[in-house]
C-alpha cells in the first residue's frame, strides 16, 4: 500500500536540472484597468478620511492607522503577487479596449459601464455611508 523512498533511492531516478522549464504561460492579471482598482483603493481610504475628520478623537489614530494599513494591504500584496517571478506577458487590459470589448464574466460578457459599477458600488456606498453617519453625528 505505502512504500517509503528513501533519498538514496530517489536520487538515482530523478532527473535533476538547474533550472526548471515553465510549462505553461501563467496569467497573473487582474485583467481590468488599474484605474477601477485605484478608485476602489481611493474610495476606501476616503471612507477613512471622511471618519477621521467628521469623529476626530486622539484614541481613533491608531484604529484608523491600522484601518489604513489593512487597505493598503489588501490591494498591494496582490499587486507584488502580479509582478513576482517567472516575468509573464499578461496585461491589464486597457480602457479603450474596456469599452470597445467589454470583459468576460462567469455570467457572461458585460461592457465597460457595468464592469465599473460591479466593481465600484461597494466602495462608494461605503464611501456614502461614511458621510451620512459623520452627517448625522453632527446633527446631534
Amino acid at each position: 500500500m505505502v512504500k517509503h523512498f528513501t533519498r538514496e533511492l530517489v536520487a538515482e531516478q530523478a532527473i535533476i536540472v538547474e533550472t526548471p522549464k515553465v510549462a505553461h504561460e501563467v496569467d497573473r492579471s487582474f485583467e481590468l484597468p488599474k484605474g477601477l482598482y485605484v478608485a476602489t483603493v481611493g474610495l476606501y481610504l476616503g471612507f477613512l478620511a471622511v471618519m477621521a475628520a467628521g469623529l476626530s478623537s486622539p484614541g481613533l489614530i491608531i484604529p484608523m492607522a491600522i484601518f489604513a494599513f489593512f487597505i493598503l494591504a489588501g490591494f498591494g500584496l496582490p499587486t507584488i503577487w502580479a509582478r513576482m517571478q517567472p516575468p509573464h506577458r499578461s496585461r491589464n487590459i486597457s480602457w479603450s479596449r474596456l469599452v470597445s470589448q467589454g470583459v468576460a464574466t462567469h455570467t457572461g460578457r458585460v461592457s465597460a459601464r457595468d464592469a465599473a459599477v460591479q466593481v465600484l458600488v461597494l466602495p462608494v456606498l461605503i464611501f456614502c455611508w461614511g458621510i451620512a453617519a459623520v452627517t448625522i453625528a453632527a446633527f446631534t
